[in-house]
């Protein structure tokens, strides 16, 4: 399965509460903060509710 990296670019204060738990559950602590993750279809649905907040890139 491919891998994905996930970095949070945009704050999730003044979110709401569903956006700020996607977050967390990405394992995004802190601005800035990356994790690379296994594109699982629940994991790309994740993504997609917070794309705004985050930047995509895949791993090789």
């Amino acid at each position: 399965m491919a891998k994905i990296k996930i970095t949070q670019t945009k704050s999730g204060i003044d979110r709401p509460e569903r956006q700020k738990r996607t977050l967390r559950a990405l394992g995004l602590r802190k601005l800035f903060a990356t994790v690379e993750v296994e594109a699982t279809p629940q994991i790309l649905g994740m993504v997609q509710a917070v794309h705004h907040l985050v930047k995509v890139e895949e791993v090789k």
